[in-house]
């Protein structure tokens, strides 16, 4: 707003005498915006009461229509303590007989206390090779979910690289360094998740032996002997898969490592021209020469160590200083790159052994794998033919088999890969195994509880909608109260503001036509008769009713209420009829509740129709009232421009009168000179 200094001349305060003829405009404006606040608390309030009215038509009314929501199914049981049952609604009536033979376990090995080579206690960092005294090369495999893992030892290999490897097979590890063991576990129950360790050389059997790993039971015999009874194709066939897998992982390893050579050899492209920019020197050192890189290196740390061996230094030589060991910092950072494209070489030059260039095996690669077959094969051999003086003597503390849960339903046996089984619409989840001549029941029934509470959540939520709906039909009048400008608020209390607008707030809906014919449409129907096996029936007919009249409270005299429902204090004591009906006649109770339903929900449909005036899903004209409002913010603009305009017209005019008086003040003062006057 611009700043105005008026009445110099005249004396007068001509700012608050406009303002006081401004003042009777400003009320117009302020009447349109009150209008407009107004409007869009309305607006907030139907938004409000249409979301709680969409809520029940979509929710618990939507439900009651169709039949199928009425089947509902329960099921009890004689021992809860080892079994619970979840009862889908398709599941029979019935009466079953249910014995817990076994529960599904997995598999987990507890190893064996391990001991250092020189005594000392082993740790997650420790090397098992050094530790242990295991040779490099030293190779085992873990099998489980189908799937065969070998795991290979070499110098460098610690008890954590080894938990890891051991995890990335498929099974849990740890090692507990205060119990000195190793824990390896199936990563789920039953038989198909269990797992398998056993030594594909000599030397793998000996490192599980000293990892205190080593297993001889029935499931490792098996192992063994799947590999120790192989036939020749057999074993000419795993070769030839194995070489395929072993060739295809050292092609995709090639392309990565070329990829990533050819990237740092721009790198060190970049950083080579990046220094000659810098430091080239008409080209006395270059990076990509080794030669000038060595000596300029040599002649860069002689200086360094020459500077850095003062006390103190002046600013030009820590200028020097700082330049070298930039300097340096490039050099470093090339030789760093060239390091790792110098590893990259080493390892390529390594695959080329194995693999030609159109990723075929080469006669290395065939023959080492054919040796590490043939050594897997021998040691199978040796342990399988062996078995019966191995049997239950390796170094693993215990093993506990992975193996399927299994039940017996009305004398069928049953077997699952966990705890839970899914029979015919029950699942049944076993928490323990039944006595020797212990029998559970297992009693399915219609679920009359859930029907009821499906019938009390729909009544609850109509008449919790009914009640507020009568009670902003009926609120009390607001006659006199309009919302407050700013200034109006600033004269008030906050609790004071905050009552005069609930007043308004309260009163939006008052009389509201709209209101009244949604409300009263539902009303309506909920207190329709139904036919059902020819008889015509109420909700008073299955203990529904309101409170009547003069019973009621205020804007409660339309809600409904149970009979006999327990959380109704009102109605409590009461013979619950509906519970009564549920159990003798669920076809009456089904029949009559989807009717009642089907009715209302398709009221609501067409009272939730698109129009012209509102969207779909709204009871309310949403798009005419939002048209309206927009309405007003047009009207408050020309209202304000209008002001404005007069405003400035008073102000023209006041700076006219205060310049022509300045003027006379001044011919005056001139007439007074010629005059003599002082």
């Amino acid at each position: 707003m611009a700043m105005r200094v008026t009445g110099m001349m005249s004396g007068m305060d001509t700012e608050s005498i406009i303002q006081q003829l401004v003042a009777a405009r400003q009320t117009k404006v302020d009447a349109l915006k009150k209008k407009q606040t107004q409007h869009g608390w309305k607006q907030e309030a139907w938004k409000d009461l249409n979301a709680k009215i969409y809520k029940l038509y979509n929710g618990s009314l939507n439900n009651l229509q169709y039949a199928s929501s009425f089947v509902k199914k329960t099921t009890t049981v004689s021992n809860s303590n080892l079994v619970s049952v979840i009862t889908k609604d398709t599941a029979m009536d019935s009466v079953q007989n249910l014995k817990i033979n076994r529960l599904a376990k997995a598999g987990y090995l507890t190893g064996g206390v391990i001991k250092g080579a020189d005594g000392k206690k082993l740790s997650g960092s420790s090397k098992v090779a050094e530790s242990l005294g295991i040779d490099a090369g030293s190779t085992f495999e873990v099998s489980t979910n189908g799937k065969k893992t070998e795991i290979t030892i070499d110098e460098n290999t610690t008890i954590n690289s080894l938990v890891n490897q051991l995890k990335a097979a498929g099974v849990g590890a740890n090692f507990d360094a205060g119990q000195q063991r190793f824990y390896i576990g199936a990563n789920a129950l039953g038989e198909d998740s269990d797992f398998t360790i056993i030594g594909s050389n000599s030397e793998g059997t000996n490192a599980l032996d000293k990892l205190g790993i080593l297993v001889y039971d029935d499931k490792a015999k098996e192992a063994y002997k799947a590999y120790a009874t192989m036939s020749a194709a057999d074993i000419a066939s795993l070769k030839q898969s194995r070489v395929d897998a072993r060739a295809a992982a050292l092609v995709a390893e090639r392309e990565s490592l070329t990829k990533d050579k050819d990237e740092l050899a721009k790198k060190m492209k970049e950083c080579a021209e990046e220094y000659s920019q810098a430091y080239g020197q008409g080209g006395t050192y270059d990076l990509e020469d080794e030669g000038k890189r060595t000596a300029r290196k040599t002649d860069l740390k002689n200086q360094i160590s020459e500077l850095e061996a003062k006390t103190e230094l002046s600013a030009e030589e820590q200028a020097t200083l700082d330049k070298c060991k930039a300097e340096m910092s490039y050099i470093d950072g090339y030789e760093g790159l060239q390091k790792d494209v110098q590893e990259k070489d080493t390892r390529l030059s390594e695959i080329a052994k194995y693999v030609d260039n159109d990723g075929k095996a080469t006669s290395s690669l065939e023959a080492e794998i054919g040796a590490q077959v043939d050594a897997k094969i021998a040691e199978a051999a040796r342990i399988y033919n062996d078995y019966s003086n191995l049997e239950g003597k390796g170094s693993a503390s215990d093993k506990q088999v992975g193996q399927n849960a299994e039940i017996e339903l009305n004398g069928v046996k049953y077997y699952a890969d966990s705890n839970t089984f899914e029979i015919n619409g029950l699942t049944i989840t076993c928490n323990g195994t039944t006595a020797e001549n212990e029998m559970i029941t297992l009693s399915t029934k219609n679920d009359t509880s859930g029907i009821y509470d499906m019938i009390k959540s729909f009544i609850k939520e109509y008449s919790a909608l009914i009640n507020e709906m009568d009670k902003l039909y009926n609120a009390e009048t607001a006659k006199g109260y309009e919302p407050l400008t700013d200034d109006e608020k600033a004269a008030m209390s906050e609790a004071e503001v905050e009552k005069w607008e609930a007043k308004i707030k309260d009163s939006l809906l008052r009389r509201d036509g709209t209101l009244n014919s949604v409300s009263s449409a539902m009303k309506e129907i909920m207190m329709s008769g139904f036919e059902v096996n020819g008889k015509k029936m109420y909700l008073y007919d299955f203990g529904i009713e309101t409170m009547g009249y003069f019973n009621a409270a205020d804007n409660e005299k339309n809600a409904y209420h149970i009979y006999g429902d327990e959380d109704d204090e009102a109605f409590k004591n009461e013979t619950n009829k509906l519970m009564a009906m549920i159990n003798s006649d669920p076809d009456a109770v089904v029949g009559f509740f989807t009717e009642l339903s089907k009715k209302l929900y398709g009221k609501m449909f067409d009272m939730m129709k698109g129009t012209e005036f509102s969207s779909v899903y709204k009871v309310y004209d949403d798009k005419k009232m939002k048209e309206e409002y927009d309405d007003y913010t047009v009207k408050i603009a020309e209202a304000e421009k209008k002001l404005q305009d007069y405003e400035d017209k008073w102000y023209k005019k006041f700076a006219a009168m205060e310049t022509a008086m300045a003027k006379m003040q001044s011919n005056a003062s001139a007439v007074t000179a010629l005059l003599g006057g002082s």
